[in-house]
């Protein structure tokens, strides 16, 4: 693997060194650079062409956020973003991420200087894996998901946030069975909800239950900022939830979901157990749990993301009931890692760009 060569953003002087000398213990990563603002990091990346760039939001003379869109529009590069777990950090996160961020480091909270270490693991896998990100589709989720009509652009035959009718008329079998649709995604995965819910109608006839690789902190932003654009109710799972069709519930950072059978109910359980695949909320303790609620049809969607978590939640949920499964391609996936898993094990019931997946998904519904 070739050396990724990394560009270091942000104003404080101990944190440029912190992140630098952290980064640098990684026999995988170069940093070839620093700077100290937006303005001196656009220069620094025309002059020094870095694999992956680290970029801080708050910063003086031009902020990490305008500095991305710049990035994205003119030159574009993989950034990671470091962002704080406050409400405002969180949102800006968001931001960034639809400017065309590939993903996010959560600071610690406390004492900087203390704390920093422990996310020394994280901002080193995530820079590598941002070096080999699919650029191309980076630049185009940034145009894609926003109801603001000048901020529209031709991305697909879909248009941004405008729900899909489309006939019943392909539906599978069994119509009169209660139907389910469950999601999960990591890495990429904010832009691809966006669209895909985007492009749901309101009046859905399944509720939707999303798992989202993310720490505690974020989701219910994530939510909040999703309930704002679709047609869709969009809430941060809570212990016994009633499920509701029209509805999307995603499980909140630190936290597993599953659903269970509460009389005639489907009910949201939520559960600090230890992490599966590395994450928690886990695909797979979702997936599985959902395997175990019979007479229910369940669409399964997986998207962009590092590493194969739903893979088995998804097999065994195929061998306890109707399922259908689809899986986000190779060309619009950020990271080709977990939809690859799903399709090479003969899973996938259909492939689909992100622009058609809520029409694979109405399709099955």
């Amino acid at each position: 693997m070739k050396t990724v060569k990394v560009l270091v953003v942000d104003d404080s002087a101990f944190m440029r060194k912190l992140i630098g000398d952290f980064l640098s213990e990684d026999d995988r990563i170069q940093v070839v650079g620093t700077a100290r603002n937006g303005e001196e990091g656009l220069r620094k990346i025309k002059e020094l062409n870095p694999d992956a760039v680290t970029m801080d939001v708050e910063m003086p003379v031009l902020n990490g956020l305008e500095a991305l869109k710049i990035i994205m529009k003119t030159m574009p590069v993989p950034v990671v973003m470091l962002s704080s777990t406050t409400k405002e950090g969180a949102e800006n996160t968001f931001t960034a991420m639809e400017y065309g961020a590939v993903d996010f480091i959560a600071k610690p909270s406390g004492s900087i200087s203390l704390d920093l270490h422990k996310i020394k693991t994280e901002l080193t896998e995530k820079i590598v894996l941002a070096s080999s990100a699919n650029l191309k589709g980076l630049v185009k989720f940034s145009a894609i998901g926003k109801k603001t009509a000048g901020l529209q652009q031709n991305y697909s035959k879909i248009e941004p946030c405008q729900s899909i009718q489309i006939s019943r008329s392909a539906s599978i079998s069994n119509p009169n069975l209660r139907k389910l649709i469950c999601i999960g995604t990591s890495t990429g995965g904010p832009r691809a909800l966006q669209k895909v819910l985007c492009d749901l109608p309101g009046n859905l006839n399944a509720p939707v239950l999303i798992v989202q690789h993310m720490p505690a902190g974020f989701t219910k932003s994530l939510a909040s900022r999703l309930n704002g654009l679709s047609d869709l109710s969009v809430k941060e799972a809570e212990e016994g939830d009633i499920l509701q069709n029209g509805t999307a519930y995603i499980a909140p950072g630190g936290f597993h979901l599953t659903t269970a059978r509460s009389g005639k109910d489907l009910v949201v359980h939520l559960d600090d157990s230890p992490p599966r695949n590395g994450h928690r909320p886990s695909v797979d303790v979702m997936f599985e749990s959902l395997g175990e609620i019979s007479g229910i049809q369940k669409i399964a969607v997986i998207m962009t993301g590092m590493g194969a978590d739903g893979k088995n939640g998804l097999m065994a949920m195929k061998k306890n009931g109707e399922v259908k499964a689809i899986a986000e391609s190779k060309e619009t996936s950020i990271v080709f890692g977990m939809p690859r898993a799903v399709i090479e094990s003969g899973l996938a019931d259909d492939v689909q760009n992100i622009e058609r997946i809520a029409e694979s998904i109405l399709k099955f519904v």
